[in-house]
């Protein structure tokens, strides 16, 4: 009975050492990306720079979760996974054409600039998520 509970032990690992892998890519890629060094600020204790920096991390995992859950194989999860990156970066870029000094904002520690990026990269990944319901 325990041998028939861990047969899906090794897509489990699979699964969730891609997921980690594609979570942890974009989160490198993010941050060369963004015109701010996330790492720096948040280490500096910068609030506006942690809620942006997790609403993109939570808002990247969502769909990648949501990928997970629907892919039809590692390789369906690992191109929906880079999708879901792909639209989370283009968020980035959305909000900062509408609030063109939003890095210097963030920088500056101005709290409604990372709480509205944080904001908005959610938004883009519930509703990301949502739509790999395939």
């Amino acid at each position: 009975m325990i041998l028939e509970s861990l047969q899906g032990f090794i897509p489990f690992i699979l699964y969730f050492l891609i997921g980690y892998l594609l979570i942890l890519t974009f989160l490198y890629v993010y941050t060369k990306v963004t015109p701010h060094c996330e790492w720096r600020l948040v280490k500096e204790d910068n609030p506006s720079a942690a809620a942006a920096f997790g609403g993109a991390l939570i808002g990247f995992t969502l769909p990648v979760a949501s990928a997970a859950i629907n892919a039809v194989s590692l390789i369906d999860f690992a191109i929906w996974g880079i999708i879901a990156g792909v639209i989370q970066l283009l968020t980035f870029f959305l909000v900062r054409l509408y609030m063109p000094k939003l890095s210097e904002k963030i920088e500056n520690n101005h709290i409604s600039a990372g709480l509205f990026l944080g904001g908005a990269s959610l938004a883009t990944g519930i509703l990301n998520a949502a739509c790999m319901t395939y």
